[in-house]
């Protein structure tokens, strides 16, 4: 692969991580409600759904896409189905969280979601975004060098997917340990707690919305 095109690779995919958008806002969203653990585990989640698209890019199933546009309906549709499920059950949880007074410190009166679950959570809303998937479509390729001594096309992309999680992750982790540093100093607050799951919940919602009125 040609040096300088993985340069300025390694740069536009900085700029693209650092610039809010839907990952981040959940991410955020996550770590306020959950701590600078479910801040990182997040963003391991998304990393995750990262390294799926990426695969799949190099096995081929982007050109599906390209053949059959309604595959990516599908997908854009069922994201958003996911997203509306994360809004309802992130806004129930800020319902039934007891509204005791704020100086009632007992960790037992906000539990936190199961990070395995929010890993998974995460993994399957970047998934399931079709952004993603049209990134990876119009992206990738502007950085893939051919003519004779070229890598093969799937170990370019691979390459690529990779440098970008590389580039990515430790960008999201930071935003959220941030979040939640802040989060872990307030969540012990049963009402305050309770705003940030109905704020997720308005995040969520937001998110699905958005997701379902723009197909491109």
């Amino acid at each position: 692969m040609d040096l300088s095109l993985i340069a300025a690779f390694v740069a536009a995919a900085f700029l693209l991580s650092v610039a809010p958008g839907p990952d981040m806002l959940f991410i955020v969203a996550n770590a306020t409600a959950g701590g600078r653990r479910a801040g990182l585990v997040a963003a391991l989640g998304m990393s995750t759904g990262l390294a799926v698209h990426t695969l799949a890019a190099a096995l081929g199933l982007s050109a599906l896409f390209r053949a059959a546009p309604e595959a990516l309906e599908v997908v854009r549709l069922a994201g958003a189905v996911f997203l509306i499920y994360l809004a309802v059950t992130s806004w129930r949880a800020g319902r039934d969280t007891p509204g005791g007074v704020d100086q009632d410190p007992e960790p037992a009166t906000a539990p936190r979601r199961p990070l395995r679950k929010l890993y998974l959570m995460a993994t399957l809303t970047n998934v399931a975004n079709p952004k993603v998937i049209l990134f990876y479509l119009a992206f990738l390729p502007q950085f893939l060098t051919v003519g004779d001594g070229a890598w093969p096309v799937w170990l370019q992309l691979l390459t690529l997917g990779g440098l970008f999680i590389m580039v990515g992750l430790p960008v999201d982790s930071t935003v959220g340990l941030a979040a939640g540093s802040l989060a872990d100093k307030l969540l012990r607050r049963p009402s305050f707690r309770r705003r940030l799951e109905r704020a997720s919940a308005v995040v969520f919602g937001g998110l699905a919305v958005r997701l379902a009125l723009d197909s491109r």
